[in-house]
């Protein structure tokens, strides 16, 4: 009795590709190619500016995030991961969400701290903030600065971890008092309005570098 020879199939071989992502726009392909020292950042404030750096000359919109944060989701890297945990942590809004559902939004968690005014706009035409905030123990501040004879516009913004330097410097300026935190992001809020609107054609660089910190900032204080 023959036995019959079991010939083997062969399978058709299957090549495994990795995926290339959404196709970037050449402002956000250059966006990721700034933001390409993340995985290496552990400082929550450091991650942040590098973000905001990143599109500070491009103004995005919806649609920019929403580009970037697929791309970021569809092609897995530790700069890409990274990229989303600091977007889903600074951004606010429904691209915030995008990330979030992708990601756990880098910590540690961002608290409001207190906020001081000098208010010069009688005498010097400007009102000068100064607000204060902490991740866990670390803290820092923002300093903004409001041109009033212009309608409110915001003409000068600025992150500083010195924040007691900055207080007493800024106090040289005028009286400096206190101010509930919701107020005085309520006046930013205000600015950065009219700034996203297209209002303002010049401002200092570093409004523009700290766009995103200051956004984060304002819709945390309102809750």
């Amino acid at each position: 009795m023959s036995r019959k020879t079991q010939v083997p199939k062969r399978r058709p071989i299957v090549v495994v590709r990795r995926p290339r992502g959404t196709p970037l726009t050449a402002a956000q392909r250059e966006v990721v190619h700034r933001c390409r020292a993340l995985p290496q950042l552990l400082d929550p404030l450091e991650a942040e500016l590098t973000v905001s750096s990143a599109v500070a000359d491009v103004r995005p919109d919806e649609e920019f995030w929403a580009g970037l944060i697929d791309h970021a989701v569809s092609l897995p890297s530790r700069r890409n991961h990274a990229l989303l945990r600091v977007l889903a942590a600074v951004l606010t809004g429904r691209p915030r969400e995008w990330a979030a559902n992708a990601v756990t939004p880098a910590g540690p968690p961002l608290a409001v701290g207190g906020a001081w005014i000098c208010d010069r706009s009688l005498d010097a035409g400007y009102l000068a903030l100064i607000c204060e905030y902490r991740f866990g123990r670390d803290e820092h501040a923002m300093v903004f600065l409001i041109d009033e004879l212009t309608g409110g516009m915001i003409r000068t913004a600025f992150v500083t971890r010195d924040v007691d330097t900055a207080r007493r410097r800024l106090a040289e300026q005028g009286v400096l008092n206190p101010i509930g935190a919701e107020a005085a992001h309520w006046l930013l809020a205000k600015s950065y309005d009219r700034l996203d609107r297209g209002a303002v054609a010049e401002v200092d660089v570093e409004v523009r570098r700290t766009r995103l910190l200051a956004g984060r900032r304002i819709a945390l204080a309102f809750g």
